[in-house]
């Protein structure tokens, strides 16, 4: 079948998978190599902005391999690359949550550092493995609570990458509380400086449209259950059994797919339709991130670059 697009042709990465019928990650080159800046990017974008949202949608994540010289400008992740961070969807936590996410690798690790990703209906379709529970779980919803540890507390990466000051104006934390009410989230501060958050109840899955009518699990009780700093209980309080947890962790790392990092990738995710990790790495590694609801892709790919 002839490719519709005459702006990128297909290629292929290590580590692909085929899903349901569609490559993850779809991989687009750019037709001709010396065409691969910024400027022709943005062009290629613009040109075919409905027919590229329409790829990512299908195929829930897209890369574009086209080695770029571009310097990016924005700062880099405080947290460790020495140490993971869980799969989740980007703030899933508050009311609504992005639904675009964007990454461009200005500098590829030598080793690790990879972000995963797994197809969230894909993680569903195994939970049938626990019909009860899952109903229960929808029926009461969830409830998530996590303390955000101060900044001058150093055992965690949570409380190295916290911005909470030692000590804030009455009048400055009832700014924050309002802030926080506002993205569905209740907050307790506590005597060491840090914040204990509730928020609930939240939904245990999603139909989201256009995503041909798969119900998706849209909830972080795998990176949040019975952690030293986070908990996932449904709302009114019940536990989520364990072997329910450990389960659909289970779920999470078969159907995950990954591949390595090179310079000047661009990689989009369909937000809602994917969870998404980093593994351990060794520095240095610099992969910049823009997400958005409002934004179109374009615009999104100009704020990574920018």
């Amino acid at each position: 079948m002839e490719f519709p697009c005459k702006d990128f042709k297909v290629g292929k990465c290590e580590g692909q998978k085929l899903v349901d019928g569609e490559m993850m990650p779809m991989v687009l080159l750019p037709p001709v190599a010396d065409k691969a800046d910024l400027e022709s990017l943005v062009s290629a974008l613009k040109k075919n902005n409905d027919w590229f949202e329409q790829m990512i949608i299908k195929n829930s994540a897209v890369l574009l391999r086209q080695p770029m010289c571009t310097k990016g400008c924005g700062p880099p992740m405080k947290d460790p690359s020495s140490e993971l961070t869980y799969y989740h969807h980007e703030m899933i936590l508050i009311k609504e949550s992005p639904m675009k996410l964007v990454l461009f690798c200005e500098m590829p690790p030598p080793g690790g550092g990879e972000t995963p990703f797994v197809p969230r209906f894909k993680e569903t379709e195994g939970m049938l493995e626990f019909p009860e529970a899952v109903e229960e779980m929808e029926k009461k919803g969830l409830k998530y609570t996590f303390t955000a540890l101060s900044k001058n507390d150093m055992s965690s990466m949570r409380g190295r990458a916290s911005p909470t000051p030692k000590r804030l104006s009455s009048n400055l934390r009832s700014e924050i509380c309002c802030r926080t009410n506002a993205l569905g989230m209740d907050m307790e501060w506590l005597p060491n400086g840090g914040v204990k958050i509730v928020l609930g109840p939240r939904s245990t899955t999603r139909v989201f449209d256009g995503r041909k009518g798969r119900r998706m699990l849209f909830n972080t009780v795998v990176g949040m259950h019975g952690k030293e700093h986070t908990s996932a209980l449904m709302a009114d309080g019940t536990e989520i059994p364990d072997n329910v947890v450990r389960r659909c962790g289970e779920f999470i790392e078969e159907e995950s797919m990954q591949f390595k990092w090179e310079k000047g990738d661009v990689l989009f995710f369909d937000s809602l339709a994917l969870l998404h990790g980093r593994g351990p790495s060794k520095p240095p590694r610099r992969v910049l991130v823009a997400t958005s609801s409002n934004l179109d892709y374009v615009s999104l790919v100009v704020c990574v670059f920018l």
